[in-house]
């Protein structure tokens, strides 16, 4: 069993430019697009797992749209129709984040959470974006080893990481080529505009989680005139993609883990970590320190203070996890048995994991597409690996907890420069936003800068909420019948929206991807 099965359940479930940027007119009107538009989808059932009512289709896009007559790639769709062909209002669209997660299943997700007065308005639409799952995947064919992706900053393993990073980035080139730089953002937001086509829509509604809320600030920037009712779960900040985003966990994760240490404080006679929020502090670094000395044998593993810093970032977001799992780690310090405590629903199965069938996919399809977005998408990324070396021991000092692991060096330091320009949102297309206060991934300063882009957009704010991802099951839930009430009648609320929770109501199963122990393969993401 990995460090992340420590997790007790947590609340759910990141410039030159050498093709010009595409408009939207020109990206929607161009001739050359009508026959991608125009496509005609062979719908079939998905799988004998999922409903006859969820179907499947593979149509073509464009892998330059500069050039759309060039080569073209495949994208797999989804769709299951509108419960009440009479009440129906549009195509509604999900993504569940990533970059690298699969959407496929989502209208089967989708379909059992929304009430029926939302349900019965819409097709309920999933994709895989470009290069992921069944649409036509990239890989790097990297290792398990140089999959794994955080790295703390250590002056004697440097050397090492900067090998890793530039490994990853030749793989990278070496596997895909010039197919590379066109697994960006703004291609996949030009895909969701074919597909909106193909659906025969001149509007398309949207949800979206985590990074699914870039594409579709992104898709709104682009194309205004053909957004209709957009959700955005959990946002990103769309002035810090993507290293900005990366460091935005260990900036979060700080207030998060002085909130834990009070809340411990306070149920010291439970856990016995400390009576005070200073004391449970140190018997945190204190076992951190330990760790480092001799590593902790827990399960299968030995845990050096560095595994269980990254392991516990997440969970301090929800305090009673992250005291469970300090207990168990000392237990186990102790030489006595840790208790064997629930997977996170980051072990658990997504939608970021297609139902539909098509062959093994690529082990490393989710690295090799989360790198190719991150580093593709923008060129903010210094070039120089000293840089990110003096970043990290700052940011190690400012932010003790992760602040060298988010600012240590990444493949991005050797991509190739972006094919374009990072897309600047700033526009005033009505559309509803929703965060937790307490998200890991995309904490609320990530929320709350998606919110200040989006000058015409309005903010549901979880007081109190805990985890990734908010909308989700109970239509009672205050935020959820917020985004209801949107959905169903397109009207946003007057003003922003506060709601009160105890830190269980909004804790929803969704989710973006996440980043994983050290010891485990896998990509950041959100």
């Amino acid at each position: 069993m990995r460090i992340r099965r420590l997790a007790p359940v947590l609340a759910v479930g990141v410039t030159a430019t050498l093709v010009p940027a595409l408009s939207p007119a020109r990206a929607s009107a161009a001739v050359p697009l009508q026959r991608f538009q125009n496509q005609h989808p062979a719908w079939h059932r998905c799988h004998t797992s999922t409903p006859a009512a969820h179907q499947c289709a593979t149509i073509e896009v464009p892998l330059d749209y500069a050039h759309p007559n060039r080569k073209t790639i495949k994208l797999a769709i989804s769709r299951m129709k509108a419960g009440a062909p009479s009440k129906r209002h549009g195509a509604i669209l999900f993504n569940p984040g990533g970059p690298g997660g699969e959407g496929l299943s989502m209208p089967v997700m989708m379909n059992g959470m929304m009430p029926k007065k939302v349900r019965e308005q819409y097709d309920l639409i999933g994709f895989d974006p470009r290069g992921v799952g069944r649409s036509t995947p990239v890989t790097c064919g990297m290792t398990a080893a140089e999959q794994v992706t955080e790295h703390p900053y250590k002056p004697e393993t440097f050397k090492r990481d900067v090998t890793w990073a530039r490994t990853v980035a030749e793989k990278c080139r070496g596997k895909n080529g010039d197919k590379l730089r066109y697994i960006t953002t703004r291609n996949t937001v030009r895909d969701m505009d074919v597909i909106r086509a193909v659906l025969g829509e001149k509007k398309i509604s949207y949800l979206g989680y985590s990074y699914g809320t870039y594409l579709g600030a992104v898709y709104a920037q682009m194309f205004p005139q053909r957004t209709d009712r957009f959700v955005l779960d959990s946002a990103i900040d769309p002035g810090r993609v993507w290293r900005g985003m990366m460091q935005v966990w260990a900036e979060g994760t700080e207030p998060a883990f002085t909130r834990w240490t009070k809340w411990t404080a306070r149920r010291h006679h439970t856990y016995h970590l400390g009576d005070t929020p200073a004391a449970v502090k140190k018997t945190f670094w204190d076992l951190i320190a330990r760790a480092d000395r001799d590593p902790i044998p827990y399960e299968d593993e030995k845990l050096n203070g560095d595994d269980i810093r990254s392991a516990l970032r997440r969970q301090f977001f929800s305090p009673q996890s992250a005291a469970a799992s300090v207990v168990s780690l000392k237990k186990a310090a102790d030489g006595k048995p840790g208790s064997r405590n629930s997977a996170t629903p980051d072990d658990a199965p997504g939608p970021h994991r297609s139902a539909a069938p098509g062959g093994q996919l690529p082990a490393d399809n989710v690295s090799a597409v989360f790198w190719s977005v991150a580093c593709g998408d923008t060129a903010a990324w210094p070039r120089d690996p000293d840089q990110y070396r003096r970043d990290a021991i700052r940011d190690k000092a400012k932010y003790p907890l992760y602040g060298d692991f988010s600012s240590n060096i990444t493949p991005c330091a050797f991509w190739n420069k972006p094919a374009e320009p990072v897309t600047a949102v700033h526009n005033r297309t009505g559309m509803l936003t929703v965060q937790n206060q307490w998200d890991s991934q995309t904490p609320l300063s990530s929320g709350l800068g998606m919110h200040r882009a989006l000058k015409g957009s309005r903010m549901v704010y979880v007081k109190g909420g805990e985890g990734h991802g908010v909308y989700y099951g109970d239509p009672r839930a205050c935020a959820n019948r917020a985004v209801n009430t949107y959905l169903s009648t397109g009207q946003l609320p007057a003003r922003d929206v506060t709601c009160e929770t105890s830190g269980n109501q909004n804790r929803g199963p969704r989710k973006g991807m996440v980043p994983i122990p050290r010891h485990t393969p896998g990509a950041p993401g959100f």
